[in-house]
């Protein structure tokens, strides 16, 4: 007898998508599954539009939370108290930038059963993608084309991670950018239509940042202001401070120059 996992009734969805996209749409396996990573985007359009406000938040109240920290830097847990008392006050949900992530997890692992099923059991139709990939349902390092995959994957992955961590430190950015170069010897046993749908959630997460990016409002530059630009009415010089008054120029040594008036001539 067989047990059904918790993760059966998704495996179950998973099965019917891809089998609706290539029955009936006509699409090959390996579309469908760019079809299905497109779909899952689309229905996670909510949590993105989240993820976005939280991300804007946050880098928005940086220099807030960066002042909370200095100020709490040799006591961690008071720090945390007041981080998390100033989201509360701000209506910040650090966690929200997570979320996308978190929901596509389960369907992450699903479709890894349900190509391994493919690889036991394989379906009819072709399962090749593009001509070099001879097969969603083998190991990506079967085949020459499957590092091809994962080297797309990996340059996908970094471009995506650089427009997510948009409010981290350069350290801790740096450090996400790297992390993905890391689990390529994990991601290089995963089916090639696992790394197929990665790939396409990368490369959809990096046009959502181009389009992010476009749409958000310029930040206001400071306005260059020259010695000859009179000072605004109740500026103070701009910085709240008294304007300085430029200190009267010395009087010219030189003695004035002494006009000398013609004599008028007498009439005679």
């Amino acid at each position: 007898m067989i047990i059904a996992g918790p993760l059966s009734p998704l495996e179950d969805l998973l099965r019917h998508i891809l089998s609706f996209f290539h029955n009936s749409a006509g699409l090959p396996w390996a579309w469908s599954i760019v079809a299905l990573t497109i779909l899952v985007r689309i229905l996670l359009v909510p949590l993105v539009v989240r993820q976005i406000h939280s991300m804007q938040s946050l880098q928005a109240h940086a220099p807030q939370m960066k002042e909370i920290q200095r100020k709490y830097k040799g006591d961690r847990q008071r720090q945390n108290e007041e981080l998390m008392k100033f989201y509360r006050e701000n209506n910040i949900n650090p966690m929200a930038s997570c979320l996308p992530l978190l929901a596509q997890f389960p369907i992450f692992i699903a479709l890894f059963y349900v190509l391994r099923d493919f690889a036991k059991n394989p379906p009819t139709g072709d399962l090749s993608w593009l001509g070099v990939v001879p097969s969603i349902a083998v190991k990506a390092t079967d085949h020459w084309s499957g590092y091809l995959l994962i080297a797309v994957y990996a340059i996908s992955q970094v471009s995506s991670t650089y427009f997510m961590s948009t409010t981290m430190d350069k350290t801790q950015r740096t450090l996400m950018m790297l992390l993905p170069i890391f689990f390529l010897p994990i991601v290089s046993r995963f089916p090639t239509g696992l790394v197929l749908y990665w790939m396409t959630t990368n490369l959809w997460t990096v046009g959502q940042g181009l389009v992010t990016r476009s749409l958000a409002p310029k930040p206001l530059l400071p306005e260059k202001r020259s010695s000859r630009t009179p000072p605004k009415r109740g500026d103070g010089g701009g910085d709240g401070a008294k304007r300085k008054e430029p200190e009267p120029k010395p009087a010219p040594s030189a003695q004035p120059r002494v006009v000398r008036r013609k004599k008028k001539k007498a009439r005679r």
